[in-house]
């Protein structure tokens, strides 16, 4: 992967979440300097500066999309916070000391005994991110696993409405989860986890990242845009990363996706598509700017697996 000559410069300057991703994730330098820079001025800084006194952000841990404390967590894993920064390690684990459903995952106020199984995955991945201890965590891992659906994937429909085929959205949450958790070297269930996590990765490679099994058409026009933040979504751009990030970078079966990567890349750069609706804590670049966020992810899954723009 070779990148244009003035991203890198742009990515530096654009946000300290992008400086210090593009340092690790395209440069190889994991930066303790830049890393801490993101609590400290742009997005990450906004976020952590609305959280409450009580470790809640927006009315508290499911509500309102997008500035509850889940989403606000999620955003900070996903802009690289540094796991040891005490507000969002206090909040993550707070989330996870607080009263849980029947079946040991997280209580959103979905008046079920059961847990959401997307949400789990999205808590997965910001609660291992931001350092929380394994026996808080195996309750939601538990849960997760025993919603794996035959085809290999997730759906976090499956207890309320029968749903009898995975969701790429709700499969996607899981696969990140997992990866998150087992980089932790969290061992609670971790060959299970493992192994779940590579039959959801080949339920993804089974549609292509974004076509029907059965048809072979395009499941929706908007898993082929790219966006930032995706939140719980999903896209060609989520899917390679998360699918990438677990450690498939070879297989054929991206191909198309990682097409459609390229087709999108403009002067260099990325621009996004519009974002999902809802009250967000920061404005991320419109549609049709280049986004530094979609653009070092984009960069990112190219150099895992090795194709040129």
């Amino acid at each position: 992967m070779t990148a244009h000559p003035d991203v890198l410069p742009w990515l530096r300057s654009a946000d300290p979440s992008t400086a210090y991703l593009a340092a690790r994730d395209l440069e190889g330098d994991d930066d303790p300097v830049l890393r801490s820079a993101i609590a400290g001025s742009g997005v990450g800084a906004a976020i952590l500066d609305v959280r409450r006194s009580d470790g809640h952000w927006g009315s508290g841990f499911y509500q309102p999309k997008w500035t509850s404390t889940h989403y606000s967590l999620l955003e900070l894993a996903w802009l690289g916070l540094d796991p040891r920064e005490p507000r969002a390690a206090g909040s993550a684990r707070m989330v996870l000391e607080a009263p849980r459903c029947d079946d040991g995952g997280l209580n959103a106020g979905l008046s079920s005994p059961h847990s959401d199984v997307c949400i789990n995955g999205m808590a997965l991945t910001y609660c291992s991110h931001f350092g929380a201890d394994t026996p808080l965590l195996a309750g939601v891992v538990d849960a997760i696993l025993v919603e794996r659906m035959p085809d290999g994937g997730f759906n976090c429909r499956s207890t309320r409405s029968g749903a009898t085929h995975s969701s790429v959205h709700t499969t996607t949450c899981v696969i990140e989860g997992f990866t998150a958790y087992l980089a932790a070297g969290h061992t609670h269930r971790s060959d299970e986890v493992a192994g779940a996590r590579a039959g959801a990765v080949e339920f993804l490679l089974v549609h292509r990242l974004f076509r029907s099994h059965r048809t072979g058409q395009v499941i929706r026009p908007e898993f082929t845009r790219l966006h930032h933040p995706a939140r719980w979504r999903y896209d060609v751009l989520r899917g390679l990363d998360a699918v990438t990030d677990a450690g498939v970078v070879g297989d054929g079966r991206l191909a198309e996706g990682l097409d459609i990567l390229r087709r999108r890349r403009w002067d260099g750069r990325w621009c996004g598509a519009r974002g999902y609706p809802g009250v967000t804590h920061v404005e991320y670049p419109p549609p049709r700017e280049p986004n530094p966020w979609i653009t070092v992810a984009a960069l990112r899954i190219l150099r895992r697996t090795g194709v040129d723009v």
